[in-house]
Order: C-alpha cells, then structure tokens, then sequence
C-alpha cells in the first residue's frame, strides 16, 4: 500500500512540475514596480504605500483567517489602518491591472 501511494506521490509531483508557467490572458502580472509599504511594523494610524507610478491603487487588507477587513481606494500615497487591532494582516494592492500581496503587522 504504501507503495501505492508514493508512486502516486512521485506520478503528480513529477506532473505538476512539467506545467507551463505562463499566465493567462486575464490574469494579472503580479508585480507592481518599486512596491513599498511602511512602516512595518505599523505603530501609528497611517502606512504608506508607494510605486514607482504612484497612481490609483485599490487596497484590501484580510486578517490571518482570509476575511476582508478593510478595502479602499487611494490616490495619494497615505493609507490609514486606525480601524485595525494589534495583529497580523495581508495586504492587496491592485494599481493598473497589477497586483502585489504583502504581510503587514499593526502594533
């Protein structure tokens, strides 16, 4: 049985490996150029968010379990978190069909 299951283990392994890595026509790139958010840790009311376009950016930020918290949409470079609590989040940042997901920690 046990044999089995590693043929099974090596068989997709091996599959998943041999996959194209090219995106598709929808997709997003899932870099922005020149992403910057700070401070982190964040100990005041405010983080900024900067790019090398430093254009429109739609932000939403998720707790550790994957629910939205906070979504906004910014066009200077001050994002304020003061709604948030002490802990652990993830940041989306979507700016010109590009999106980029960072860990930010609120003290």
């Amino acid at each position: 049985m046990k044999k089995i299951y590693f043929i099974l283990f090596l068989g997709f392994s091996l599959a998943s490996f041999s996959q194209d890595d090219t995106l598709l026509p929808n997709s997003r790139n899932t870099e922005i150029s020149g992403f910057k958010l700070y401070p982190n840790p964040a100990t005041a009311d405010i983080v900024y968010v900067t790019t090398e376009q430093n254009s429109v950016k739609q932000v939403h930020i998720f707790d550790v379990f994957g629910e939205l918290i906070l979504t906004d949409r910014i066009s200077s470079k001050a994002l304020d978190i003061s709604r948030l609590s002490p802990g652990v989040y993830v940041v989306e940042v979507i700016e010109e069909n590009k999106s980029i997901n960072r860990k930010l920690v609120v003290r």
